[in-house]
């Protein structure tokens, strides 16, 4: 049946990143639409963001496409350019390549939602515009490193 139960869906809290950067991202959680859907070929998460919560770091996709819509609530989309308040309807697109870095961060007293739909590429990279890290993902398995490719052992000082 194609109808989800939203339910049943997959709920993925917090982040893949290593430390100190997972636990920048208490308070964001997400359902996986896609995941729960079957869906193959690209990915549909319902995320949430309790007040206070970033979304990511602000990062960028070497070979996916983002697409974000705000469900509920108000969040600001934080990108190389500057801030801009989203509400309810309002949609923002990164096409893969784009190194426009970018993530959300809701800044009000209650919980903020937004769709994110993006493509499932064999391989991705992603490159995060604040901090030296970078992840590598391919046949399942996610590898951080360094910007200059080398493995992630700790923030540099």
């Amino acid at each position: 049946m194609p109808v989800i139960d939203l339910s049943k869906c997959p709920v993925k809290i917090g982040s893949i990143y290593p430390e100190p950067y997972a636990a920048m991202m208490k308070g964001r959680s997400s359902l996986r639409l896609g995941d729960a859907g079957g869906l193959t070929q690209f990915g549909a998460n319902l995320v949430s963001l309790e007040p206070g919560a970033l979304s990511s770091l602000r990062h960028w996709h070497r070979n996916e496409d983002e697409f974000v819509m705000v469900t509920e609530g108000e969040c600001v989309l934080v990108e190389d350019e500057g801030e801009t308040v989203m509400r309810p309807g309002d949609c923002a697109a990164f096409p893969a390549g784009s190194t426009n870095g970018h993530h959300f961060i809701n800044r009000t007293g209650r919980v903020a939602k937004f769709l994110v739909v993006g493509t499932r590429a064999p391989s991705e990279v992603a490159t995060y515009s604040d901090v030296d890290l970078r992840v590598e993902i391919g046949g399942g398995k996610a590898r951080f490193t360094y910007r200059d490719g080398s493995d992630w052992t700790g923030p540099r000082k």
